[in-house]
């Protein structure tokens, strides 16, 4: 995923750096150069107390830099008004980008109660610039008379993607829906903020203590070595913590063999901020649904997932659930297959209960053990958190030519980031990459992308680019080992990274992840691809003690029970896509109680009981803490119509081919710069097939 703090592209229209001589604290880091290695934030100088000073300044920097703009006597033209805008607002940029890094991954009272402050004064700001009806003439003016500056197709592309997010962000409206708009936009701002900060303190909240030896039965010992760490941390020596962060939560779920233990972590994070006390967030869903259905209708929508699907690839919300129940079916099929199969090896071993949704992930590693003779705590030691760092910068070279080194004293937010320089196939400087890959307490629950700095051909900056995870934290003596699943969240937010590292886009606005919502998604996805490819696992699969390669008899069960389960994965992935699109097809939204909309989803669906969609409402953060992914998350199972379709062409053409490599490349240099399907076809040599899709997943 890639993650934008209070989503910023929406208002920063990011640029060129302008000193206003504005009276201000010239100690704060962000008024001046940064000095720092490839214009990395100085984070070893940067305050609490900065911020917000700077987002002020930022703000008012930006404009006066949107009035030189208005004010500009020439005629509107691309250069005067399109990159000037492009090129506009870099201190709020700047202040933005570093804020979301450390609010998203050290979440402390002291930044939250900065957020709360910022994101409506920032909402405000935006709603300023994109109804500044004088500002909108001139990209009007320009618009209308396109033709007549023999615009590139990239400049072409630039332009209307600042026009139609002028007219989708108020500019022709009304001078009374304006302002409607705009304070519906400030509620949302504020909304979506506490959503986030609700589950994060849920998640904290809740503590699985075990005191009793005999009931860590089935759990790995790392995982066992981590709760004893967690409980010491919390003057609870001889004891042992569990929580709902994922690499606590999912691996007792999987090998717990007390029935009784998982069933209190499942509902619980099930759960997550529907405990009806200060961190619920049902209320907090009907609003932002009912503020998003008045925006929608402001603009001549009947509903919030007309408005969303109208500006991307899927154009319709018909086009968006066509795709997603062509996966739906089969994965339920499968699902209830792989249910049976659970039931029948829980009968056999003594289960005289009926499988539920706390059962799902423990009989589901042992039927796959059963069934392939593979467990999972096999191939753990076989991937150290630095052999798939390993891993994935040698994907890169070999497919893109392009080196990683490892950059020391650079700043950083937290102890766990660590910097690499990214050279070229001529050993020239492409890019930054930072990752932040560890677990704890105020880091925010997933994984994502983002950036530090832009990419722009105008100025000369090259992207600085970072991954967060929350995979768990090297105990003492010991590595980091990833799940196989962890492994793929890795090669997926490094597939996002190298979308951004890679971009030759000329225009900011166009560059990097920069692209259609449903696009987005395509080049994490198809990177996952290479995790399990044997030439590449000879590479990076190495067991931390010994350095064995990972011997071929593992890699073999490995990539046999890579489909295995997956009826589950797509049913719990495609309900979440679907629960998304109903939510925001409602245009009645009074007093609507979270818990039965999504029963009544589930029921119109034929979801299996014993499978819960992937998140439920509650802790939803992709469609209810942004905009990001509203009405959208479909965008992964769209995108994964074109991963598999384009991976079957690297298996056609061989897994590294320098050919196909050069034209996978050309897509994640090109940003926004031409169609995205344009683009895909002229990779694949055809249009995508959802064929490709099933066949993956086995689901044919």
């Amino acid at each position: 995923m890639s993650k934008k703090f209070l989503s910023i592209k929406t208002f920063v229209l990011s640029g060129m750096m302008l000193l206003t001589g504005m009276s201000m604290n010239a100690e704060n880091p962000f008024l001046s150069a940064y000095n720092t290695p490839f214009n990395i934030p100085p984070f070893d100088k940067i305050t609490d107390s900065d911020y917000l000073p700077a987002f002020k300044e930022g703000i008012a920097r930006h404009n006066q830099e949107i009035e030189a703009i208005i004010n500009n006597r020439a005629l509107p033209d691309f250069d005067n008004t399109i990159v000037a805008l492009d090129n506009a607002g870099q201190l709020l940029e700047n202040v933005s980008y570093a804020f979301s890094g450390v609010y998203e991954t050290i979440s402390t009272p002291e930044l939250q109660e900065i957020g709360a402050e910022v994101q409506p004064m920032l909402a405000a700001h935006s709603d300023e610039v994109m109804m500044n009806d004088r500002l909108f003439q001139r990209i009007k003016q320009v618009y209308d008379n396109r033709a007549k500056f023999n615009l590139s197709t990239s400049q072409e592309r630039l332009l209307e993607k600042y026009y139609k997010n002028f007219v989708r962000n108020g500019a022709l409206l009304p001078a009374d829906k304006k302002e409607e708009l705009k304070k519906i936009n400030s509620q949302l701002a504020t909304l979506y903020l506490k959503f986030g900060d609700n589950i994060l303190k849920d998640t904290n909240k809740w503590k699985l203590i075990v005191d009793k030896e005999e009931d860590l039965s089935g759990l790995p010992q790392s995982s066992i070595a981590v709760a004893a760490e967690e409980a010491k941390a919390m003057g609870m020596d001889g004891k042992w913590v569990f929580t709902l962060h994922a690499p606590s939560r999912l691996p007792f779920l999987t090998f717990a063999d007390n029935r009784d233990l998982r069933e209190k972590m499942y509902k619980a994070y099930i759960n997550l901020a529907n405990n009806n006390d200060e961190n619920d967030n049902k209320a907090l869903i009907n609003q932002i649904l009912k503020l998003r259905l008045q925006k929608a209708k402001l603009f001549g929508f009947n509903n919030y997932a007309e408005y969303q699907t109208d500006a991307v690839m899927a154009k319709t919300v018909k086009n968006a659930e066509d795709l997603l129940m062509k996966i739906w079916k089969p994965a339920v099929k499968k699902s209830h297959e792989e249910i049976a199969d659970m039931q029948k090896y829980a009968d056999a071993h003594g289960g005289n209960f009926k499988i539920e949704g706390w059962d799902y992930y423990y009989y589901a590693e042992k039927v796959k053990k059963e069934k392939f003779n593979f467990d999972e705590t096999e191939v753990r030691p076989y991937f150290p958190i630095e052999n798939v760092r390993k891993g994935i910068f040698t994907m890169a070279n070999k497919l893109y030519g392009i080196t990683f080194k490892k950059v020391e004293g650079a700043p950083v937010y937290h102890p766990d980031v660590d910097v690499y320089e990214v050279l070229d196939s001529e050993g020239k400087h492409l890019a930054t990459f930072m990752s932040d890959y560890y677990t704890r307490a105020g880091k925010r629950q997933g994984a994502w992308m983002f950036v530090f700095q832009e990419a722009n051909g105008t100025n000369g900056n090259r992207p600085i680019v970072y991954n967060v995870g929350n995979f768990t934290k090297p105990a003492a003596g010991s590595p980091s080992l990833l799940t196989i699943d962890e492994v793929e969240t890795m090669f997926h937010e490094f597939g996002h990274g190298l979308h951004g590292m890679l971009t030759r886009a000329h225009y900011k606005g166009n560059a990097g992840t920069n692209v259609d919502r449903d696009f987005v998604e395509f080049p994490s996805q198809l990177h996952e691809h290479w995790m399990f490819e044997p030439e590449l696992l000879k590479e990076y699969a190495r067991h931390y003690q010994t350095g064995e390669v990972i011997p071929q008899e593992l890699v073999d069960k490995l990539i046999a029970s890579s489909k295995f389960n997956q009826g589950f994965v797509n049913t719990e992935l495609v309900g979440a896509a679907l629960l998304d699109l109903e939510w925001h097809k409602l245009t009645d939204i009074d007093n609507v109680n979270a818990a039965d909309f999504e029963a009544s989803v589930a029921k119109k669906l034929g979801k299996p009981e014993e499978i819960e969609f992937r998140y439920r409402s509650t802790y939803f953060n992709h469609i209810f803490g942004s905009d990001g992914y509203s009405a959208g998350y479909y965008t992964y199972l769209w995108a994964q119509v074109l991963d598999c379709d384009g991976y079957e062409v690297f298996m056609r053409n061989g897994v590294f081919d320098p050919a196909t490599a050069a034209k996978l490349k050309h897509v994640l240099e090109s940003g926004n710069d031409e169609d995205p399907m344009k683009l895909y076809e002229g990779f694949a040599g055809h249009r995508p097939d959802a064929g490709a899709l099933l066949r993956d997943k086995g689901l044919e």
